[in-house]
C-alpha cells in the first residue's frame, strides 16, 4: 500500500474569512465533491477562494495547477493571517506527496504544524502529522514514521481524517509484517470511511484489504516455486527456517539463540552465491553454474575459478553462525546448522528492477530524483534502470526535463496480481 496516494481530498483547509460561498465550497470538498466546490469559487481570486480551488484541482488530479493555486493563496494572506497560510502549506505538502515530490526539506511543514498547534487547529495539525508520517513511510524510514504516528491523538477526528490515520497505521504494520495490527487498523479505516462517505477513501481501504489475498512473494526450491501471501511470508520469516531473502538481499533466521539477519544488500556477488547455493539445497551446485550466475559468463577460465574460491571463502565467514558451505568434487553444498530447512524468498516480480517496478506500481507519477531518494540509489543508476524498463514496455515517461515523470503504463497488471509491499524501501527490519 504505497503511501501518499490521496490527492488533497483529506485536507480540511478552512480560511478565516468564511463567507457563504467559501463555506459551501469547503463543505463540498469535505464531502469529496471537487466539481461542486469549484462551482462556488471558480471565478474568485481572493486567497480563501484560491486555497479551495487548489484543493479541488488536487482532488481532480491537476497537481501542478493545484500547487500553483495554493502558493498564490499563501502569498495572498496578510501578516496577521498566519493560520490561513499554515493551512495552505499543509495543503501543498499533501499535494507534493501525491506528486511524489519528497526530496525537499520538511521544515515548512514542521513550521506550519507549530502554527496550527499554537492556534489550537487540531484537525489540520493532525493532517500535518499524517503527511509527515506518510512521507517517512514512502522513504522507508519506518522507525521515524512510527514515532510520528505515536504522537497522534485520534479522538474526535472527522471520519475522513480518522480513515487516513488508520490507513497510515495499517501501512506501517504491513511494512513491518505485523498482520493482526494491520487487519485491525484496516477494519477501523473501513468503518471511518463508511461514515465519511467518500468513495475514494472506501476504494483505498478496499485495495489495502485486498493485499492480504494477493501473492506477495515466491518461495524457490530446487527449480520449483510456490506463491506466498503476506501472512505466509510473515510466518516463514518468524520460523527457524534459514531464509535467503531476495526481497531485502539478506540471509538469516527469525528465531533461535543468537539468530540474526546478515545483510548482503551491498555485496551483490556474495548474495548471488548464497541464493544459488540455497536454491540447490539440499543438493549441490557445480562450480560452472555458480560462475555463470555470479560472474555472468558461460566461458569460465582459471581466473574465474580462483575468484570463485575467494568469494566462497568470504561468504563462509559471513554465514558461519548460520550454515556451512562444503566443497564437493563438482562444486559446493549448503548445510545449515542444527538441521534447519532452507528457503529462498524471491520477489513476486521477476527481474533486477523489481523494487523500482514496485514503487511505480502505485499509479503515481515519479520523478527520477524522487525514485533515487526512495531507493537510496544514484540518479544515474535509476535513469539506466528506467531506460531498461521503458525498452521492455514496463514504464513510460510524461513531460520533459525538470517536469519529466515516470509511471507504469495502464493495464500493466502488476498491482492487479501482486502485492509489492515487500519490495518497497526498508520494508523489512534489517536485523
Amino acid at each position: 500500500m504505497p503511501s501518499g496516494r490521496s490527492r488533497g481530498r483529506n485536507i480540511p483547509v478552512y480560511p478565516l474569512a468564511m463567507d457563504s460561498l467559501i463555506a459551501a465550497s469547503a463543505r463540498a470538498l469535505a464531502a469529496g465533491d471537487a466539481l461542486g466546490a469549484l462551482k462556488h469559487v471558480a471565478l474568485r481570486d481572493d486567497p480563501p477562494a484560491l486555497a479551495l480551488r487548489g484543493i479541488a484541482m488536487a482532488q481532480l488530479g491537476e497537481l501542478l495547477r493545484a500547487r500553483e493555486l495554493l502558493r498564490r493563496a499563501a502569498r495572498g494572506f496578510g501578516a496577521h493571517e498566519e493560520l490561513s497560510r499554515a493551512r495552505c502549506v499543509v495543503a501543498e505538502a499533501e499535494v507534493a506527496l501525491a506528486e511524489r515530490d519528497i526530496g525537499g526539506s520538511p521544515r515548512a511543514l514542521t513550521a506550519a504544524l507549530a502554527t496550527l498547534e499554537a492556534h489550537a487547529d487540531r484537525a489540520n495539525a493532525m493532517q500535518a502529522r499524517l503527511i509527515a508520517a506518510r512521507r517517512l513511510l514512502l522513504l522507508g524510514r519506518l522507525a521515524e514514521a512510527e514515532t510520528t504516528l505515536a504522537q497522534l491523538d485520534a479522538r474526535g477526528l472527522s471520519p475522513s481524517l480518522a480513515a487516513v490515520a488508520e490507513l497510515t497505521t495499517a501501512e506501517l504494520a504491513l511494512r513491518s509484517l505485523r498482520m493482526e495490527p494491520a487487519r485491525l487498523a484496516l477494519a477501523r479505516a473501513q468503518e471511518a470511511a463508511r461514515h465519511a462517505r467518500v468513495p475514494a477513501l472506501l476504494a483505498e481501504v478496499a485495495d489495502a484489504q485486498a493485499m492480504f489475498h494477493r501473492p506477495a512473494a515466491r518461495r524457490l526450491l530446487a527449480g520449483d516455486e510456490q506463491s506466498l501471501r503476506l501472512d505466509e511470508v510473515a510466518a516463514l520469516l518468524a520460523s527457524d527456517t534459514l531464509v535467503v531473502d531476495a526481497c531485502r538481499r539478506r540471509i538469516g533466521i527469525g528465531v533461535g539463540v543468537g539468530a540474526a539477519w546478515q545483510s548482503l544488500a551491498r555485496r551483490p556477488m556474495l548474495f548471488s552465491l548464497a541464493r544459488a547455493l540455497a536454491e540447490a539445497w539440499p543438493g549441490e551446485i557445480d562450480r560452472e553454474a555458480l560462475i555463470a550466475g555470479a560472474f555472468r559468463t558461460r566461458d569460465p577460465d582459471e581466473s574465474h575459478r580462483v575468484r570463485l574460491r575467494v568469494e566462497i571463502g568470504r561468504l563462509r565467514a559471513l554465514v558461519a553462525s548460520l550454515a556451512q558451505i562444503e566443497a564437493t568434487p563438482r562444486g559446493f553444498v549448503f548445510k545449515p546448522l542444527d538441521g534447519r530447512a532452507v528457503a529462498v524468498l524471491a520477489p513476486p516480480i521477476a527481474g533486477d528492477q523489481a523494487s523500482l517496478a514496485a514503487l511505480l506500481s502505485d499509479g503515481a507519477a515519479w520523478s527520477t530524483s524522487a525514485l533515487a531518494l526512495a531507493l537510496g540509489a544514484s540518479q544515474r543508476t535509476v535513469q539506466r534502470a528506467l531506460a531498461e524498463l521503458e525498452a521492455e514496455g514496463r514504464v513510460r515517461s510524461i513531460g520533459r526535463a525538470r517536469t519529466q515523470r515516470w509511471l507504469s503504463p495502464p493495464l500493466a497488471g502488476i498491482t492487479a496480481r501482486f502485492t509489492t509491499i515487500l519490495l518497497l524501501p526498508a520494508a523489512l527490519p534489517m536485523e
